[in-house]
């Protein structure tokens, strides 16, 4: 358990100094937009980040078998706390877990089953990719194509499972990286 408490530290960590620089990067000067909006905050940079017009939802063979990546390979997990195919995930979770989202419609590469492949609104009005009726999200601890670091964690009321071609949660364990770092 304790690797995972440094991994849970790290995102932690991340998510501070992140907030810390956008709150220190404020100008003294009034905004230049008509409605005076300030600079998202950082946790609203994230989500914008993981969001995509068209994601893709592949699968890649990692330690704990084959599972769902999204376009840029990184793993896929889903939250036991979803009970039904509408999020659970807000605020901080969402921040260490950034759902993804869609703007348009999500498509299936090698291995997804198209039919398990839909959507949910989630509570800010955004749409969320779902598999088998189980929200989306990635781990902000996963750096790399092939970290499964948040494999098994429990944070925030649940567990967090990688999940198979099948749209079912992969619970076993395997070695938490095949990034090469050793999973921190």
């Amino acid at each position: 358990m304790r690797p995972h408490v440094r991994v849970i530290a790290a995102v932690a960590s991340t998510v501070f100094a992140a907030v810390a620089a956008t709150a220190c990067s404020g100008s003294s000067s009034p905004s230049s937009s008509a409605g005076g909006t300030a600079s998202p905050p950082a946790s609203a940079a994230l989500e914008e980040a993981a969001q995509t017009a068209t994601p893709t939802v592949t699968t890649k063979s990692v330690s704990l078998g084959k599972i769902l990546v999204n376009d840029k390979n990184l793993t896929l997990y889903l939250f036991q706390a979803d009970k039904t195919s509408t999020s659970t995930c807000t605020g901080a979770c969402a921040a260490a877990w950034p759902p993804l989202e869609v703007t348009g419609k999500p498509t299936a590469g090698g291995g997804v089953q198209t039919k398990l492949l839909s959507t949910s609104k989630r509570s800010d009005g955004k749409m969320q990719v779902t598999y088998k009726g189980h929200p989306l999200y990635r781990f902000a601890g996963d750096s790399k194509p092939g970290n499964v670091n948040g494999q098994g964690l429990n944070n925030f009321g649940a567990k967090w499972y990688v999940v198979g071609t099948d749209g079912k949660a992969i619970t076993g364990s395997g070695s938490q990286s095949t990034g090469g770092n050793g999973g921190y």
